[in-house]
């Protein structure tokens, strides 16, 4: 068996992770860090964003609102849909996770998560969930929900059933509104509904780690109050966060946390 060195940015991403553990461990609260911004990039106004991944080259981004909600195959340079479904009428669409080529797609209050093949978007399945839908990301074996309060829930694929839970909190207060996640080496990354933050959590502990602040970023956007910070999506390829907000006129393209620039 051939080893091979590990990549720089492996090595980084590990000492970062040991830079967050560190300062969570020493400090009370976790630190917080401004959102760095290396690139704009255009995005539909009318896209109510509740989730947001990379499926190979491509973004996929889901919308919600009763009436409303799709599912959009986008090009990231251009912001352009590429390919776009819509969702039943009668459901709010919400986060959205890919395993394997099942793409999950979680509803707000109607109890049901839509199944499609992950290239062509068409059904496969439909799977019943108690609960609120809120967010959904993966580590490539289970599926982690959330559901809008502080804690995060292991499904098994296939059924939903639950495989467990994370209790998140900060110097030990829960914290909730949980909302649209992604798995990036090893940890997740939470929007918090309202907030202008990006929770990065310990999986393990449930312990957030760190913030990640885009205060300075949301100022002005969408078109009203409800128009917040919502969507995470990890490039692995070029290592770097995508992020973006319900109705806002772009993505911005941001350095990991724990990382100069």
């Amino acid at each position: 068996m051939i080893r091979r060195a590990p990549r720089r940015s492996t090595l980084l991403s590990a000492l970062a992770l040991a830079g967050l553990l560190l300062a969570s461990t020493l400090a009370g609260a976790a630190p917080a860090e401004p959102c760095r911004v290396l690139a704009r990039l255009p995005h539909g106004r009318d896209a109510y964003t509740q989730g947001l991944l990379f499926h190979g080259p491509e973004l996929i981004e889901t919308t919600g609102l009763y009436g409303a909600s799709t599912i959009r195959v986008l090009d990231p340079a251009s912001g352009r849909i590429l390919r776009q479904v819509a969702l039943p009428r009668e459901v709010f669409g919400e986060g959205a996770a890919l395993l394997g080529e099942r793409l999950y797609v979680l509803t707000w209050r109607s109890g049901r998560v839509l199944v499609f093949d992950a290239n062509s978007l068409s059904p496969r399945a439909e799977l019943r969930l108690g609960g609120e839908g809120w967010g959904l990301t993966t580590d490539g074996r289970r599926l982690l929900a959330s559901d809008g309060s502080h804690r995060l829930t292991w499904r098994d694929p296939a059924s939903l059933a639950p495989l467990g839970q994370i209790e998140v909190t900060d110097n030990g207060a829960p914290v909730s509104r949980l909302n649209e996640l992604e798995w990036v080496d090893g940890l997740i990354l939470a929007n918090v509904w309202q907030t202008p933050k990006i929770a990065v959590i310990d999986p393990g502990t449930g312990r957030v780690l760190s913030w990640l602040d885009c205060t300075a970023l949301a100022a002005g956007q969408g078109f009203g109050p409800d128009d917040v910070l919502n969507g995470i999506a990890f490039d692995p390829g070029a290592r770097r966060l995508y992020i973006t907000g319900k109705r806002w006129p772009a993505f911005y393209v941001i350095e990991l946390p724990g990382r100069t620039p």
